[in-house]
């Protein structure tokens, strides 16, 4: 059982290469892919990163362009100190957008982690330090992001999501990852 329990742990930090922060294209220089992950991780490892943040990453040379939306405005500027902290980054491009303080908006979001995480199928996402499904939510529309294992996880996700009461629309761009 220890045994079992050592492998699940291991698996579930495996998939954490596997978060939605969006690296370099596959084409790209080795030295962008480097790169790419080195603020990825910084990213992931701030202390506010949360499952209602989601950042993308993509690298040309010396120059990091960062898209996506976070859930608290402070950490519109700390993704953005990060990436220019790390070693080869000359120029940061901050596209990342901060969500609308909103009561109603709030509701949804606790609402979705919940349906989501605590779901059967896809509950075993929510152990990792960064679940890969991120939620975010702006004027009652839900987006789903990030990456599930199989199809069948993607669309169990936007049908839990779908049947979130206060929600206007879905739009699910969840990722399957090639296994």
């Amino acid at each position: 059982m220890l045994n079992r329990m050592r492998t699940l742990a291991l698996a579930a930090a495996m998939s954490v290469v596997a978060l939605p922060l969006v690296a370099a294209q596959s084409q790209a220089a080795p030295e962008d892919a480097r790169i790419a992950e080195r603020v990825r991780k910084e990213i992931v490892t701030l202390p506010f990163y949360s499952v209602f943040d989601f950042v993308t990453i993509q690298v040309e040379g010396d120059k990091v362009t960062l898209g996506g939306d976070v859930y608290r405005p402070s950490m519109v500027r700390s993704v953005e100190r990060v990436a220019a902290r790390v070693e080869g980054v000359n120029e940061v491009v901050n596209n990342v957008e901060a969500a609308r303080v909103s009561t109603f908006d709030d509701r949804i979001r606790i609402a979705a982690l919940r349906a989501i995480y605590g779901n059967q199928v896809l509950n075993r996402y929510g152990i990792q330090s960064v679940p890969p499904i991120h939620i975010l939510v702006d004027n009652g529309n839900l987006t789903l992001e990030g990456v599930v294992n199989r199809e069948m996880e993607k669309n169990v996700a936007g049908i839990v999501a779908n049947g979130i009461f206060g929600v206007f629309k879905v739009t699910n761009n969840l990722r399957v990852e090639n296994m």
